[in-house]
Parts: structure tokens; C-alpha cells; sequence
């Protein structure tokens, strides 16, 4: 049993490693195919096996190019809930000589790299003085005239012969009579000038001018701070930066931006591009097309030289026999060497009504191609589709000449109708009860409750001229229960009805009750002077009806 067994396993293990190396990938990319004589460029290797050591084989590109540096980058990511080890090679080439330059494959293990060809362009001669400087800036143009809304390409390189700290700054490029997109993220290599490395900081920026011209591409300033050789008996200072803050601003660059040709129809929408392509897919093969079958054509025009808000709205025009309902359109920019490549895909969905051939129609679209300076036509031929029957819509035998309706069995009509009228009279009687609410005043009357004021008072006075203090006091209690301020506030403002008060209060709580006389505070009672009349500044009159009626 185990004889048979170990060539099982034996298989399974050679299985399972062809199949580790199949999955095994060394990709190689570079950050750009075009350079000049004495620059660099990186070379990028990753790996996603985790289970190679050591790294690539470089001797390949000893005879071509010059090593100048080498890094090695592990990264650990989540791809679908699994975890992916990527290790990536980062080498730093400068090409030994110009033309066109091949980066040959490399191998890291069992994988190789495939080829990748780089074009070396012979180095310009330059003013030498110029270029002894630690710091300074170029900038140069693609094309010395273009179009009104044609691409030019501005590109902005930074040289530094010494260190600098990362607190640089570079001045924003604006132009009122031009729209202007910065062509990716900043690039950084070396160069060799004059026999000095220099580190390159290269920006590049697309130009569409929107008038014709001559237009001023505006000088941009760079500023940052110089490292300062430290000498090995200085101090340290742990505050500021020792170094120094140098500026260098580059030169205004002419661009002449030419008018649209007399030649160019003037019906048709403005495109000056370097190419100009036009395709159309389909979500199902149309061929297989029947009649209530909804198909999805894409319309994709692509132009190198153009942004995607530049490219107009394809022609739609109406198809026999075919119900359209178009989509929004989808507006893409790709950035690469060349510039920017607007796209714009346009989806509609298309619902044949009969069976038999339909038409489609010829697109085209006009454009001016930049490269041969002439009028382009790029057309998108028409064709015809055979929409097959439905049987699911077609009606009984020997009937197809005469229409059909069919009359589908659905739920009785009168609960629908009944509810209907009821919410109507809900609505009516809810109209109703507010026109009727809204005659009514905002505030209803109220009827007072308990005794009156007058009824209180005459009985305040009974209980006074009578002498009795227990009657006297309840009465006084009630009759101020009715008042706008309290007792104590009274007899505070005013003077005898204070001193009635202590004499009544002296005869409730004193064996002397029987002597009191209640003639006085009656008359203070009466002689009460109210509170408006106390106050010394006048007062504004409120606009809410009295709490207390008198």
C-alpha cells in the first residue's frame, strides 16, 4: 500500500510546483520610454511569490547601461480577502548610448522579465555658464504654434547640483485665455552636465489655448533651501535649518495660437487633435437580436490632443423600427507621453418593435488632424441587423395579420373606487370644519367663576365696619387673591394700608382683639392707589388685554 502511495505523492508535489511556478510573475516597467543623453530613468521589478529569496539577475545591463542605484520594496496587501506579497526592485539605469535602447529580460529565479525599449535622445548643446549654476530652471514647448484649442505641451525642469530640503515650492501656472492640466505627478531623475550629477524635478502641463494669437506662457519661480556643508566643528543646532533660500525663475515662452481654417466646415464642432478614432461595442451579439430584446450599443470616440470635455455629442439619429433610450455619456482623460487622450463613450439601449432587417446608419465625424494640417473624416460604417421573431409576442396561428390585444385579468376596480370616494369626502369635511374654524376667534371668552370683584369688596366691608378681625382677614385674603400684585406688595407702596394691616394683624394674635377697629383699613382699602399711577416713568401700553379684568 505505501508503494503505491509514495508515486501518488510524488506527482501531487510536482503538480503543485509546476503550478507555483507558473504563478510566479516578474513584471518590468519603467517611468518613462523617452529621455536625453545623460538622464535616468527607473526600472521597476515586482514579484508577487513570496517564496523567492536574493534578487534579480542586473548583469544583463551592465554593457548598456550605468547602475547608478538599487532598492528593494515589500509590500503586503488584500486582494478579494486573500493577502498578496508583492516585492518590488527599484533600479536606477543611465543608457551608455543614444537611440533607441533596449532594456534586456531579466530573471529572478525560474521568472523572466519581458523586454522593454527605451529612445535616448541626443543631448542639445546648452550654454555652459548656465548650466554651472547649483539651481536652475528650463522650460521648453513642444510646438512653437498650434490651433486655437489644440494641445500644446509645456514641460518644466527643475537641475540641482546640491542638496536641497523638502520645503520647495514652485509657483502655479495660470492663464486667463487658456485652459491648463498638469500632466501627472512630478518626475525625478538624475542627469550628468558638464561632468556634475544633477537631480531633475520635471513637471509637465497641457495648454489649450481658447484665442487666437500670440499667447505669453508666464514665468514660474522656484524657491527652496540649499543644505549648507556643515563643517565637523560647528554646533548643533536643533531649531531652523542651516542652508540657504535660492530662487530661480524661468524665462516667458511665445506661443503662437493660430485660427480655425477657412477650410473647416462651419456647421461642424472645433477638433483639433493629433489622431481621432471612433469604434462601437455591444452587450450581446446582435445578431442573436430578437423583437422586444433590449441591446446596448457603445459609441466610443477617442482623440489623442483633446480633453473629454472637448468631444461633442455623437449624432443620434432615429432608427426605424427601433426604440432608443441613450444613456449619460461617460467622459474619460488618459494622460501618457504624448498628453492627454480625451474618451467619450455613449451607451443606448435599443428595443426592436418588428422582426426583419433593420438599418443602422453611418457616424461620422470631422476633425482636423494637427499632424498633416488637414481636414479628417473617421467614419463608422452602417449596417444591417436581422431582428428574429419573438415567438412569447407573437399571437395564435393563422391570426398574425390581424392585431391582437391581449386583455389580462386583474383585481375588481370598486375597492379602488370606493376608497377614492371616501378620501374625496374626508377631504371635503376636513375643508369644511377649517373654512368654519377659521371664522371663530383666535381667543374664546371665558366665563369667570366664584364671586365678583364687587361681591369680594362689599364683603371686605362688612367684615371692617363690623370690627371682626377673623372675618375681616378672610375676607382682606380673598379679595387680594383677585388683585394684580400680592398683599405684601400693597402695603409696601402704600403707607396707611401698612399701618392697617400691623393693627389687624396686632389684633388677631394679641388678647386685644375685641378693641380693634376696622374703620381704617377700610378706608385705606378704599384709598388704594393703583400701581400705574405710583410709577414715575411712563410705560408703554401692552397689547395683551389685562390677566385681571376690573
Amino acid at each position: 500500500m505505501t508503494r503505491l502511495r509514495l508515486p501518488f505523492l510524488l506527482a501531487l508535489l510536482c503538480a503543485l510546483l509546476s503550478v507555483s511556478v507558473h504563478a510566479t510573475e516578474l513584471s518590468a516597467s519603467v517611468d518613462r520610454v523617452q529621455l536625453s543623453e545623460g538622464e535616468s530613468v527607473e526600472l521597476t521589478l515586482e514579484s508577487n511569490d513570496a517564496t523567492l529569496f536574493g534578487k534579480p539577475d542586473l548583469s544583463p545591463l551592465q554593457d548598456l547601461f550605468e547602475l547608478l542605484g538599487t532598492r528593494q520594496v515589500n509590500r503586503l496587501s488584500t486582494f478579494n480577502g486573500e493577502a498578496r506579497a508583492t516585492t518590488s526592485w527599484i533600479i536606477t539605469l543611465q543608457p551608455k548610448r543614444t537611440g533607441y535602447v533596449v532594456i534586456p529580460p531579466l530573471q529572478l529565479g525560474d521568472a523572466s522579465s519581458a523586454p522593454i525599449t527605451l529612445h535616448v535622445l541626443a543631448a542639445s548643446a546648452n550654454n555652459g555658464q548656465t548650466r554651472l549654476a547649483p539651481v536652475f530652471i528650463e522650460a521648453s514647448l513642444d510646438h512653437d504654434s498650434v490651433y486655437v484649442q489644440a494641445q500644446a505641451i509645456l514641460t518644466l525642469r527643475i537641475y540641482h547640483s546640491v542638496s536641497l530640503y523638502d520645503d520647495s515650492n514652485l509657483t502655479p501656472l495660470q492663464m486667463a485665455n487658456a485652459n491648463i492640466e498638469q500632466l501627472g505627478e512630478p518626475q525625478t531623475y538624475e542627469k550628468l552636465i558638464n561632468g556634475v550629477r544633477h537631480g531633475v524635478i520635471e513637471l509637465r502641463y497641457a495648454i489649450f489655448p481658447q484665442q487666437s494669437g500670440e499667447l505669453q506662457i508666464p514665468a514660474l519661480t522656484f524657491s527652496a533651501t540649499v543644505v549648507a556643508a556643515r563643517a565637523p566643528n560647528d554646533a548643533f543646532t536643533p531649531f531652523g535649518r542651516p542652508g540657504k533660500l535660492t530662487r530661480v525663475t524661468s524665462a516667458q515662452i511665445p506661443l503662437q495660437v493660430k485660427a480655425k481654417p477657412a477650410a473647416y466646415p462651419a456647421d461642424a464642432v472645433w477638433l483639433p487633435a493629433r489622431a481621432l478614432t471612433l469604434s462601437e461595442s455591444w452587450s450581446t451579439p446582435p445578431e442573436q437580436s430578437k423583437v422586444g430584446d433590449s441591446l446596448t450599443r457603445s459609441l466610443t470616440v477617442q482623440a489623442e490632443g483633446l480633453s473629454s470635455a472637448q468631444l461633442p455629442p455623437l449624432p443620434s439619429p432615429q432608427i426605424a423600427g427601433v426604440r432608443s433610450y441613450p444613456d449619460q455619456p461617460q467622459l474619460a482623460n488618459q494622460i501618457n507621453a504624448q498628453g492627454v487622450t480625451g474618451s467619450r463613450e455613449e451607451r443606448i439601449a435599443l428595443v426592436p418593435s418588428h422582426g426583419g432587417p433593420v438599418q443602422l446608419p453611418a457616424l461620422e465625424v470631422l476633425w482636423w488632424n494637427t499632424q498633416t494640417d488637414q481636414l479628417e473624416r473617421t467614419r463608422l460604417p452602417g449596417r444591417e441587423l436581422q431582428i428574429g421573431e419573438n415567438p412569447l409576442l407573437q399571437g395564435e396561428p393563422g391570426n398574425e395579420a390581424a392585431p391582437t390585444s391581449l386583455v389580462v385579468d386583474g383585481p375588481p376596480l370598486w375597492p379602488w373606487q370606493l376608497a377614492c370616494a371616501l378620501l374625496s369626502l374626508t377631504t371635503l369635511a376636513g375643508f369644511g370644519l377649517w373654512w368654519r374654524a377659521r371664522r371663530q376667534p383666535a381667543i374664546a371668552p371665558t366665563s369667570q367663576t366664584g364671586p365678583s370683584p364687587r361681591t369680594l369688596l362689599d364683603d371686605l366691608k362688612r367684615a371692617c365696619l363690623s370690627n371682626e378681625p377673623q372675618s375681616t382677614r378672610q375676607a382682606l385674603d380673598a379679595w387680594a387673591r383677585q388683585q394684580p400684585e400680592t398683599l405684601a406688595d400693597m402695603a409696601a407702596r402704600f403707607l396707611p394700608l401698612s399701618s392697617a394691616l400691623d393693627g389687624l394683624n396686632g389684633a388677631l394674635y394679641s388678647e386685644t382683639g375685641q378693641q380693634w377697629q376696622g374703620e381704617d383699613l377700610w378706608r385705606a382699602i378704599r384709598t388704594l392707589p393703583t400701581a400705574q399711577d405710583q410709577s414715575t416713568s411712563p410705560q408703554e401700553p401692552s397689547p395683551l388685554p389685562p390677566l385681571y379684568p376690573r
